[in-house]
C-alpha cells in the first residue's frame, strides 16, 4: 500500500455505504483484500505503509493482528447487511511481509472471511511471503487451510542487487522457497522481479530470468526500480552514492524479460505480468484492473465497493483504536464520477493484453488511438475488430498511450 493517503470525505463512523453502491456490490466480481503492514526490516527502495518493530510503538502487535483484522471483517460483514455480494472470489493477504504472521493466523484469517461472505468453490487464495519467512511447514499449513497461490518476493538473483536493495535473503532462497511450495501443494507460484537497479548487469538480470524459469514457476511479475521520495534509496541517490534508473536500461531489461519469459511459454497479459496459462493469472489482481469490487482489511487499505472507494487510517496504532471503539477504520471515502470511473477504465484495460474498445472512446480518444497504431503502438489487427491493444513497443510507452486516449 503506497505510502500517501489521498483525501476525501469523511467515513462514517459505522463505515455505512450508501444503499446504490450496496445493491450492485459483486456485480463485477468480488475480492478480499489483507494488508499486513509488518516487516523485520525496511528495504531500501520501498515506502509501502509498512513497519518494523521498532516503528511500531505501542498499541499495535503482531500477536493481536489476526484479531484486529477479524473485528474489522465484523464490521464488514454488518456493512453489507442483508445485501452480502456473491461468494468471495478471491483473496489476496499482501503487506508488508504477511508470513511474518504465524501460519495459524493467516489460516484464521481465512476462516474469517469464509464465515463473513463464503469463499467460491474456485476461489483463489493468495498470500505474499519474503522468501525467508517460509518454510515447508508453513507452506503446508497455509495449503491445508485454504492457500492456492504464493507470491515471493525474488527481486533478483544477484547478490551486489539484492544489497543495494536492502534485501535480507540469499540469492538462491527465493526460488528454493518456490519448489518448496509447490511440493507443499500450492497450484500458482509467483516469483517478484525489480529491474534496473544501480549496479545491475544485463548478465546479472539474465541470471534473474534463467532462475525464475528453472524454478518451474507459472507466474512472473517484473516491474521497473522507482525510486521513491522518502525512501534510504532515493537519499543515497541523492547523496550521489548510486547512480540514478536509466530508462533505456529500463527498457532493454524489459525487453530481455519479454524474451526469455516468451520462450519458456509465458505470455504477458498486463504489461508487467507473464502467465504460462490462463489459469495462472492473478485473478485479484484481474478484479482491480477490470473494476470489480474489493474490501480492503488493515492500515492504510483501500476498498471499492459499488463505485464508492475508501481507504483505512494508515498507523496499524490507530488502526487497532478504532476498531477497539467499535468504529470503522475508514479515515475517507469518494464516490468516483462518471468521467474519473471512464479514466481509470481505460488506464488500467490497455495495459492488459486484452485491451479496450476503442467505442467505448470519444472522439478525441479515437484520434489518438489511431496515432497511436500509425506509430506501431497498438497492435493492427485488433485495431481492425475494434479493441486498442498494445504492442511490445507500445508497452514500453504505455503511459503516453494512455495520454493520448484520454481528453
Amino acid at each position: 500500500m503506497p505510502g500517501v493517503l489521498p483525501e476525501g470525505e469523511p467515513v462514517p463512523r459505522d463505515g455505512a455505504l450508501p444503499a446504490a453502491a450496496r445493491r450492485s456490490v459483486g456485480a463485477r466480481g468480488f475480492g478480499v483484500y489483507v494488508h499486513v503492514p509488518f516487516c523485520a526490516s525496511r528495504c531500501g527502495y520501498c515506502d509501502f505503509n509498512t513497519y518494523t518493530a521498532a516503528e511500531l510503538g505501542g498499541g499495535a502487535s503482531r500477536e493481536t493482528y489476526a484479531d484486529t483484522v477479524l473485528a474489522e471483517l465484523a464490521l464488514a460483514g454488518r456493512v453489507l447487511g442483508d445485501t452480502p455480494p456473491p461468494r468471495v472470489d478471491t483473496v489476496f493477504v499482501g503487506g508488508g511481509t504477511p508470513t511474518l504472521l504465524p501460519a495459524d493466523d493467516l489460516a484464521r484469517i481465512l476462516d474469517g472471511i469464509d464465515r463473513t461472505w463464503g469463499l467460491a468453490g474456485d476461489a483463489e487464495v493468495t498470500t505474499e511471503a519474503n522468501p525467508e519467512t517460509v518454510s515447508p511447514e508453513s507452506l503446508k499449513t497455509l495449503r491445508a487451510a485454504g492457500y492456492t497461490r504464493i507470491s515471493l518476493g525474488m527481486q533478483s538473483a544477484a547478490p551486489g542487487v539484492l544489497a543495494i536493495l536492502d534485501r535480507q535473503h540469499s540469492a538462491g532462497r527465493a526460488t528454493a522457497a518456490a519448489l518448496e511450495a509447490r511440493d507443499a501443494g500450492f497450484d500458482h507460484v509467483n516469483l517478484d522481479l525489480i529491474y534496473g537497479t544501480p549496479g545491475e548487469s544485463a548478465e546479472d538480470f539474465a541470471a534473474s530470468l534463467d532462475q525464475v524459469v528453472a524454478a518451474g514457476v507459472d507466474h512472473v511479475s517484473a516491474y521497473a526500480l522507482i525510486v521513491e521520495d522518502g525512501t534510504r534509496l532515493a537519499a543515497r541517490m541523492r547523496r550521489g552514492e548510486l547512480p540514478y534508473p536509466s530508462d533505456d536500461v529500463a527498457a532493454d531489461r524489459y525487453l530481455a524479460a519479454e524474451a526469455a519469459l516468451g520462450a519458456a511459454g509465458f505470455s504477458w497479459y498486463e504489461v508487467s505480468n507473464w502467465a504460462r496459462s490462463e489459469a495462472a493469472r492473478c485473478r485479484h489482481n484481474l478484479l482491480y484492473w477490470t473494476g470489480a469490487d474489493w474490501w480492503g482489511l488493515g492500515p492504510g487499505a483501500h476498498s471499492h465497493v459499488g463505485g464508492v472507494r475508501w481507504w483505512n487510517v494508515k498507523h496499524p496504532t490507530a488502526y487497532a483504536q478504532r476498531l477497539a471503539a467499535g468504529e470503522s477504520p475508514g479515515l475517507a471515502r469518494e464516490l468516483l464520477t462518471p468521467d474519473e470511473a471512464h479514466m481509470e477504465d481505460v488506464m488500467l484495460r490497455l495495459r492488459l493484453a486484452t485491451g479496450l474498445p476503442l467505442s467505448g472512446l470519444d472522439e478525441a480518444g479515437r484520434a489518438g488511438a489511431e496515432r497511436a497504431r500509425a506509430d506501431g503502438l497498438l497492435d493492427a489487427e485488433a485495431y481492425a475488430s475494434g479493441r486498442a491493444v498494445l504492442t511490445l513497443r507500445g508497452r514500453l510507452l504505455a503511459d503516453a498511450v494512455v495520454r493520448d486516449l484520454l481528453p
